[in-house]
């Protein structure tokens, strides 16, 4: 199946500092493709996968559920390690809940922690009603492109499938019981007006983690995908500032595949 314009992956070979970015649910590596450029401007290795079931059809994204998208993430996050000697990991939406879940099960192997506005929890009655309703209606209506900035777009599926959807409920009940676990430095960046993730999601994860190094920004200008919005560069900016702080040791510049 092709890959739409833009989604392909991510990867970029620079130094012995790596970072691992994780996209979100229904989305594409496009929504995280300037924020992976950038770093790798900077001269880190940087590996942003696409991930199954998405980029393509919404029908495959059917067929595919957590433990699908974690187990890609958690294979590059592996491949990354043999290659760097300090790894990072980051993530929007749902892809901070994955980036958050391998610092949990990594521990050591991860340096860091970048979030932009995580979720950790599927919202409103439709949540409750997954269970039984991913068995009578297939889709849902889309959650791309909640974007401030006018002629920006958000690369995904304009329909979300029910199956997938559960899936994802399913697993961000899971993350929240894992949150204590996550010990490492931790960077949240999230937007004041999000029409996808409240800020109590934000919250919720900034009160489970147990992370003394904590660092909390707020993004006064954007919507949920704040990568693509007006708060890009300072994300962009706080996240590499936030590397450096800890691994101060960037590599050279390498090259890049899939740009």
């Amino acid at each position: 199946m092709p890959v739409l314009p833009g989604a392909e992956p991510y990867r970029h070979e620079g130094g012995e500092v790596g970072v691992l970015l994780c996209h979100g649910f229904t989305g594409s590596p496009q929504s995280l493709r300037p924020w992976a450029r950038y770093l790798a401007g900077q001269g880190l290795t940087v590996s942003l996968p696409l991930l199954p079931g998405h980029g393509t059809r919404w029908e495959d994204m059917a067929l595919t559920g957590w433990p699908d998208w974690y187990a890609e993430v958690d294979r590059e996050l592996r491949a990354l390690r043999d290659r760097c000697s300090r790894v990072f990991v980051a993530g929007l939406s749902m892809g901070g809940a994955l980036a958050l879940r391998l610092a949990a099960k990594h521990g050591e192997g991860v340096e860091g922690v970048i979030v932009v506005n995580p979720a950790n929890r599927v919202h409103g009655l439709s949540a409750y009603a997954l269970p039984v309703a991913r068995h009578l209606v297939r889709t849902t209506k889309g959650i791309t492109s909640d974007i401030a900035k006018e002629g920006a777009l958000e690369s995904g599926y304009d329909r979300v499938p029910l199956h997938s959807a559960h899936s994802l409920r399913t697993f961000l009940r899971m993350i929240d019981g894992e949150l204590p676990q996550v010990t490492q430095p931790l960077l949240v960046l999230h937007s004041v007006q999000d029409h996808v993730v409240p800020a109590a999601d934000s919250a919720r994860v900034l009160s489970r983690v147990s992370s003394t190094d904590v660092t909390e920004i707020l993004l006064e200008q954007s919507y949920h995908v704040a990568t693509l919005d007006h708060d890009a560069d300072r994300i962009f900016e706080e996240s590499y500032a936030f590397i450096a702080r800890i691994a101060p040791s960037v590599g050279k510049e390498g090259t890049a595949v899939g740009g």
